[in-house]
């Protein structure tokens, strides 16, 4: 009696040929290429899909991978790569190759600290990093060379306190750490201030008839909010000391 071979656990997935991947290319409203294979149930990464590396976006999202081969660096063009909802345990350091990369999904995986690669570092001109959803406990200090990072997704996650190399992301707008074990006495937010980018200075003869007229309507409109606002104090003041001698009257009713 011949035994037969026994079956893998481990999902098999969904074969993806290269016309399935052509077919799968689509242009942006802004006129990108952008490739998505998302929610196919994919297992093994299609190596077909290196001959339309020249995508400026890349969505494997919701599949059932569990590993990214180090030739994702191939696609040298890549602005977007969205992996989240995945079974991603590890991320190759061959992700610090892309030097184009804006956008970076990796939510909702199985990541820990160990499987986030210090080559995270070298993209220079991320701008979105989303980690929200794994098991991470603090990111590699590598992350402080993000200097264009404008969002950062830390949320349901295994942080007990805010990793410091957040602190030199100059240009950090969001950050999402929300449902992590952090103690409430730990304040959630880098920094709670609001700055402008830029402050525009100009003489008066350098503007024209319209807008002069309604700089000079705002400014009227601010001295007079100013002017109200001062005598109202005034008035609040100075209504002080009636309560005073109505309380002593009242003391008299009440004996």
């Amino acid at each position: 009696m011949v035994k037969g071979k026994k079956k893998s656990n481990d999902p098999s997935g969904r074969k993806i040929t290269l016309k399935m991947a052509k077919n799968a290319l689509k242009v942006t409203v802004d006129g990108k290429r952008r490739l998505d294979l998302s929610n196919m149930a994919i297992a093994t990464f299609p190596k077909c899909i290196l001959k339309l590396c020249d995508v400026d976006e890349l969505d494997l999202s919701r599949n059932l991978l569990k590993k990214i081969p180090d030739t994702i660096d191939k696609f040298v063009n890549l602005r977007l790569l969205d992996l989240h909802s995945n079974h991603l345990e590890q991320v190759p350091a061959a992700i610090g190759r892309l030097p184009n990369l804006y956008s970076l999904n990796l939510c909702n995986n199985h990541l820990t600290t160990f499987g986030l690669p210090h080559e995270l570092g070298l993209l220079r001109n991320l701008r979105i990093l989303n980690l929200g959803m794994n098991r991470i406990e603090t990111l590699p200090p590598s992350v402080a060379a993000l200097k264009e990072l404008r969002e950062l997704g830390l949320f349901n996650n295994l942080l007990t306190h805010l990793p410091k190399c957040v602190q030199n992301l100059p240009k950090l707008q969001k950050m999402n750490v929300k449902s992590n074990p952090i103690p409430t006495d730990e304040p959630p937010e880098v920094d709670c201030i609001q700055r402008v980018e830029c402050l525009y200075l100009v003489r008066e003869d350098c503007l024209c008839t319209d807008c002069l007229k309604r700089c000079k309507e705002e400014r009227e409109k601010l001295d007079s909010r100013i002017s109200a606002s001062s005598t109202l104090k005034k008035s609040i003041f100075a209504g002080l000391l009636t309560p005073n001698s109505v309380a002593q009257e009242n003391q008299a009713l009440w004996r």
